[in-house]
């Protein structure tokens, strides 16, 4: 029989932070980091890749938290989405997706964490490391949510 993993969860940020708003995940990991808060680890990454499966096998939560581009005809604000394994036989490519980590977690080490994912609405893709008025306002917003995840652990 399987030991349950230690209550815990982990926050993966991930994107580009030489590309705008792309860097806005990494950067919320990082101030979740900053709290120093017990049970919780972050991590700040340019891309999801298979090994991260390993650390996520380790706890009972994991918060992806990344953007999405966001245009006059979509919502501009935080999504928050409870996410599942995906498909059942997941590829090991180099850049992966929350759903496809998941089914490798379950493959590989037999749990699945509670997943969410935390979307921030971007609008800057281009070349720099600064953010855009609406990522920057969304960020704290992104963080609140989290709080309100890591409250109901």
């Amino acid at each position: 029989m399987q030991s349950l993993p230690p209550l815990s969860t982990l926050i993966i940020g991930y994107g580009n932070t030489l590309r705008s708003d792309d860097g806005a995940g990494q950067a919320i990991a990082e101030t979740v980091e900053s709290w120093g808060l017990e049970g919780v680890s972050s991590l700040a990454v340019h891309q999801l890749t298979p090994e991260l499966a390993a650390e996520m096998a380790q706890s009972r939560q994991v918060i992806f938290v990344d953007v999405y581009p966001s245009t006059r005809d979509s919502p501009q604000g935080v999504q928050v989405t409870a996410i599942a394994p995906g498909e059942k036989n997941p590829t090991l490519g180099h850049a992966s997706s929350p759903q496809s980590l998941l089914a490798l977690c379950q493959v590989l080490y037999q749990t699945t964490p509670v997943s969410y994912w935390v979307l921030v609405p971007a609008e800057n893709f281009e070349f720099g490391e600064s953010f855009s008025p609406l990522t920057t306002q969304n960020i704290p917003l992104a963080l609140e949510e989290i709080q309100t995840l890591l409250s109901c652990r």
